[in-house]
């Protein structure tokens, strides 16, 4: 076998075919880098392999039309049919010599994402496995066309049907599409010769093994067929050719079986066995409160996709599995609407976008809606006709469905009260829309309006108020926590004296001075004294926050505690460094220096209060009951630190904290509101010159080098 490897290997360089194909394969590949990574500064390489890969279907006839088929037409295929080696070595010999050729381009692209990776971040794990599935495709062409070359001694047919069954793989998912839009077992038949869409998988930025499989599977089962068309040729007595016919189709015939099985085998097995998630946000890989949510899951869900299998997203298809794989109790099922159309009738009064997911339990149901699935902006576009285009900025299938599992699970929906009638803020659309996906439901309230802060209340938000409250309000608010209720007020940079609120604080033993903090330790602000990044400890707010993001909180009042006592308790969970001092007159300040009566810091930015109630007997006069054990104040310095533009310039940590205060106040033992994925990634920062220069190597240089030495090694064997 190592005899017909060399000698297969030598012919594909003297006769130039070698070099062509590599500087073919390395001019689209050098074209597209250049397209995609230099000039449009992506990140991602697999953008430029996906672009070329129409090259095999040119590229890999014109090298396999003559392996086999050239020795059969020179009849010196009966010198090595005679020799002491089995058929089965030398089309292995052959397909090795073939396959050693295209690993020359493949090891040099392995280089590129090096070169990329000067000019920025390069996301190493989908580059590279995105390279493997470029090699395994390959590999599986180059099978295919040794086993088109076995079946003819003319090249030019070995060529074009080489082609022609190429294509049809290539094209094989939009044949299915036009067979059937919601499949039969004719596509299913068909869809075995779908060379394409595994390597899909592999380029989205996971190790899929099912994949690996089919492609070794396939390159297998052609390297026998090929070996057997071979075999065939050696016996010319007529009953033995009779009898090893039956022998051949026999044998042909279990080979494709075990084929069949072993992928069907692989494709059983769980998602999170066969499947690596190797992209840099972890795009496919469920994080840890969904799998702690899913366990604690007792009833079962059925998650309807209003969508036929095939055409659904495969993101969302891959995230699906990977929910199903994790528990007995979810069940994916994919609806056709074509196929039953009302269908959702059950469960929404309209008809949801295809692709909109009906997650459902015995207690209720709740709609996903396709658009959902993502996270997008709209940015200012020249070229759009509306001035504005979308932009798909992550990927928020996980938070959406565990969110839903959690609402239709859940046996009481919390519900938060946002205090209004003080010049209170209002939450923003970013912070409404995280209450809801966390099922939280929030309502204003005024407290002019009711005699007591009504039962069903989780959590009372008093957000930045500019006016006091009243004496009464105050009295209802503290009646309140007297039940064992839950606050959170954030403070505002006014003028005006509040007494009442002022009041309200010092019932968990908190005060406020006046003045706005100044943040003098560099490390702890941004860009501007008063805009502050705070210390912070470790805590079930800052859960996810801690040691990996700042949170910023800008214009931060003066907020002190005491010492713990018997009877209340203090966690600062954000505080300023000791090198911050109040500025009292912030009106009239000119710089940010400390003036004689400023007091020095440190000063809590973020604290909970905890208050330990009476709860012997039965409800108290005040309101009290028998079963409430604790009160709980949060106060934010800052009433700027839960608006967008805060949290936009911490990466949504802010909002994470505010999440992370809101699960603890609704008593959710896990916090099932999760983030988007984001999609942002650095681009590379290219210079023109670079451009140019890199641009010239990878399309020019590289390829006319393969050129030029193919035909100078070319031109020297012709004149000898």
């Amino acid at each position: 076998m190592i005899a017909i490897y060399k000698r297969e290997l030598r012919s594909f360089f003297h006769s130039f075919i070698g070099f062509l194909f590599i500087a073919v394969n390395l001019f689209f590949l050098g074209l597209y880098c250049t397209i995609y990574n230099l000039m449009n500064s992506y990140p991602y390489f697999s953008y430029a392999i996906a672009g070329c890969m129409f090259v095999f279907l040119f590229s890999v006839p014109i090298l396999t039309m003559r392996v086999m088929a050239d020795d059969r037409r020179n009849r010196t295929d009966q010198l090595i049919l005679t020799a002491p080696v089995s058929v089965g070595r030398i089309v292995i010999g052959k397909y090795l010599a073939t396959l050693t050729v295209f690993a020359i381009p493949c090891a040099i692209i392995c280089l590129y994402p090096l070169v990329l990776s000067r000019f920025g971040k390069v996301p190493y794990g989908e580059t590279y496995v995105a390279i493997l599935g470029f090699f395994l495709y390959g590999a599986a062409c180059i099978a295919i066309g040794v086993l088109v070359s076995s079946l003819t001694e003319n090249i030019v047919i070995a060529a074009v049907l080489c082609f022609v069954v190429l294509f049809v793989g290539y094209m094989m998912p939009g044949l299915c599409g036009l067979i059937s839009e919601t499949g039969n077992l004719l596509t299913k038949i068909l869809g075995c010769f779908d060379i394409y869409t595994p390597f899909e998988s592999l380029l989205g930025g996971t190790l899929d093994l099912t994949a690996v499989v089919y492609y070794l599977t396939l390159i297998a089962l052609a390297l026998f067929l090929s070996a057997q068309a071979v075999q065939k040729r050696r016996y010319s007595i007529s009953v033995r050719q009779l009898r090893f016919g039956a022998f051949s189709t026999g044998m042909i015939v279990v080979a494709v079986a075990i084929a069949v099985l072993v992928n069907a085998l692989v494709r059983q097995l769980p998602e999170e066995k066969t499947v690596i998630d190797v992209t840099s946000n972890r795009l496919y890989t469920l994080t840890d409160q969904t799998r702690e949510y899913v366990d604690t899951m007792a009833e079962d869900v059925t998650i309807y996709v209003w969508s036929a299998e095939d055409s659904m997203d495969q993101t969302v298809v891959k995230t699906l599995d990977r929910y199903a794989s994790l528990s007995d109790h979810i069940r994916v099922e994919y609806v056709d609407p074509r196929v039953n159309p009302r269908f959702y009738t059950s469960y929404a009064e309209s008809a949801p976008t295809a692709g909109s997911l009906i997650v459902v339990s015995d207690l209720r149901s709740k709609v996903i809606e396709a658009s959902d699935l993502y996270e997008s902006t709209y940015a200012y576009d020249e070229s759009s006709y509306y001035g504005y285009s979308e932009q798909v900025t992550g990927y928020d299938a996980e938070g959406q469905i565990t969110a839903a599992l959690n609402y239709v699970l859940s046996e009481d929906m919390p519900v938060v009260y946002l205090i209004t009638g003080h010049g209170e803020r209002s939450l923003e659309t970013s912070y409404t829309s995280a209450l809801a996906k966390a099922n939280v439901t929030s309502e204003s309230l005024h407290l002019m309006d009711v005699d007591a802060i009504p039962d069903d209340a989780a959590a009372l938000m008093i957000l930045g108020p500019t006016s006091d409250l009243s004496a009464d309000d105050v009295e209802k608010v503290t009646a309140y926590l007297e039940r064992g209720g839950k606050v959170m007020i954030t403070l505002t940079m006014t003028e005006e004296e509040l007494p009442n609120l002022q009041s309200l604080l010092t019932y968990m033993g908190l005060s406020t001075e006046s003045g706005i903090v100044v943040e003098e330790s560099t490390e702890h602000y941004y860009r501007n004294p008063f805009f502050e990044l705070p210390e912070m400890s470790y805590s079930t707010y800052t859960a996810g926050v801690n040691g990996t993001y700042y949170v910023f909180s800008p214009y931060n009042c003066g907020l002190r505690i005491p010492e713990d006592t018997e009877e209340i308790t203090y966690d600062v969970f954000l505080k300023s460094s000791d090198d911050a001092f109040l500025m009292k007159d912030y009106v009239n300040a000119t710089d940010y220096s400390q003036k004689e009566g400023d007091p020095d810091g440190p000063f809590a930015l973020g604290v909970e209060a905890v208050k330990t109630l009476d709860a012997s007997g039965d409800a108290t006069a005040d309101g009290a009951s028998a079963d409430a054990t604790s009160a709980t104040m949060i106060v934010l310095a800052s009433a700027e630190t839960f608006t967008e533009a805060a949290d936009e310039m911490v990466s949504g940590a802010n909002r994470t904290v505010f999440m992370n205060i809101v699960s603890a106040f609704s008593d959710q033992e896990l916090n099932v509101s999760i983030p988007a994925k984001s999609y942002d990634m650095q681009l590379l920062s290219v210079t023109q010159a670079g451009i140019i220069r890199l641009g010239v190597l990878l399309v020019i240089l590289l390829p006319l080098g393969c050129l030029i030495a193919g035909f100078v090694i070319w031109i020297r064997r012709r004149r000898r």
